[in-house]
């Protein structure tokens, strides 16, 4: 019988496609979607900051709170970092660095401690706009962005490469733990690269720069800094370097040296999306009120802070205690269990924010071609929501539910990779945490939301 050595459509080189492959050859590419993208960009902080006062008619606030956040996690999932390549922040960042950046080496501060510094941004950011409002306000948002866009100018002025993106980026941050469940796979090919006595795919050539987000693509196994943005492939004289299609979670499962500060960002995110949901429910006034019990005070400052920082705290705790308990069954630290199984809150975590995210694009997402309408000086008669309700709230049950079946699955093959012997023991208490954050999620879908505009 003859075998059939065709390669799966999950093995296939998609470099190997005319398009796929000519695009990220082509010189043309990334900045052929760089620069629209920061076009759009660019207007967009235009109207943010001198268009409408309020959001529900400001249209650069429909199209980025209404549109691109709740998109981006799917490009997570679909495309990777590819987003990153493409990111406005990022074309800035390459722009100044090009005509007046000192390239300067990134401070051993800055890779030794830039997750943290990550985590706190996202931690603050997110308490900021919950105390003060910042995507009910166009013109708060638009300042948000000025911020973030005077970082990049200063990163990019003294440092080399992408270093706000690898190191500071708050939505760097994110992304790099979303893409890790990605489908898609930048790789070298291992006998090629063995023999290469080159270093162009990172140190760039005449064809192409090197990479901006200081990757070595001969030893790279994992996409969570990985932009997609093709310098290595157009740099590459072996031609090898592969584009590949993998089952979503897969690198979650071999994480060979994880890291304790990822994890617990994975958690972290996992709070925030939370306290995010929950400030949107009818409940959420109830929350308060106990608490002002508790507290002994009604400043909503306080209150909001508390009540974030126990949303937080909660998936910590959870995972610290499923960690203690995976202790005494597998013999590894706290600290390892903690960091080993803490990847696998990452799919869950994902299919929470997706599916909180639904409900702002399919409940309100007619909403941006009315106020489009009015920005060109037309109107156009369209209900905000493009879905009914209850089939917006199945689908997101349906993200949710896929999450928590990524995540346990994370979990066995993370103990069964590393645990041989003790793999149901192991998964029990990470198992159960998953579970628990899973019921958690579900809860928050089936409760009513406002609407962000």
């Amino acid at each position: 019988m003859k075998q059939n050595n065709t390669p799966s459509a999950v093995e296939r080189n998609l470099l190997d496609n005319r398009f796929i492959g000519g695009l990220m050859k082509s010189k043309w590419y990334p900045g052929i979607i760089q620069w629209p993208t920061a076009l759009v960009f660019f207007l967009i902080m235009y109207l943010l900051l001198l268009g409408p006062t309020m959001s529900h008619s400001n249209f650069g606030s429909a199209l980025t709170w209404i549109l691109w956040w709740p998109l981006i996690p799917l490009v997570f999932l679909l495309f990777g970092r590819f987003w990153c390549a493409i990111c406005p922040f990022g074309t800035i960042n390459d722009l100044v660095q090009k005509y007046v950046g000192h390239n300067r080496p990134v401070p051993n501060f800055l890779k030794k401690y830039g997750v943290w510094i990550i985590m706190a941004a996202f931690i603050a950011i997110t308490w900021a706009d919950n105390v003060f409002g910042v995507i009910k306000s166009p013109w708060a948002s638009g300042v948000l962005l000025l911020l973030i866009l005077t970082g990049v100018v200063i990163s990019g002025v003294f440092f080399e490469r992408r270093a706000w993106c690898r190191h500071l980026c708050f939505l760097g941050g994110m992304s790099s733990n979303y893409s890790q469940t990605g489908m898609l796979a930048l790789r070298g090919t291992p006998e090629k690269c063995a023999k290469c006595k080159v270093t162009a795919c990172y140190k760039g050539n005449d064809k192409a720069p090197g990479c901006p987000m200081f990757e070595f693509p001969r030893t790279m196994d994992t996409s969570g800094q990985c932009n997609l943005c093709g310098y290595c492939v157009k740099s590459c004289p072996n031609n090898s370097l592969t584009l590949t299609v993998r089952p979503p979670t897969k690198e979650l499962w071999s994480i060979k040296k994880p890291r304790f500060a990822a994890a617990l960002l994975a958690v972290v995110i996992m709070g925030i999306l939370f306290v995010q949901n929950a400030a949107m429910l009818e409940i959420w006034q109830s929350i308060l009120s106990g608490l002002e019990g508790v507290l002994g005070t009604d400043n909503n400052t306080i209150l909001f802070t508390a009540a974030f920082t126990a949303a937080i705290g909660a998936p910590i705790l959870l995972l610290w205690l499923a960690s203690l308990a995976a202790k005494k069954i597998n013999g590894e630290t706290v600290t390892k269990n903690f960091a080993r199984f803490g990847y696998a809150v990452i799919a869950l975590s994902l299919a929470g924010h997706i599916s909180h995210n639904l409900f702002h694009l399919l409940g309100e997402g007619g909403s941006i071609v009315a106020i489009g309408a009015t920005f060109v000086g037309a109107t156009a008669s369209v209900a905000p929501g493009l879905f009914n309700g209850s089939i917006i709230q199945v689908l997101q049950y349906f993200v949710i539910i896929l999450g928590i079946a990524g995540s346990l699955y994370t979990t066995y093959r993370i103990a069964k990779s590393n645990f041989p012997d003790k793999v149901l023991a192991t998964v029990l208490p990470f198992g159960a945490l998953i579970l628990s954050l899973g019921i958690v999620n579900l809860f928050l879908a089936s409760m009513p939301m406002t609407h962000r505009m």
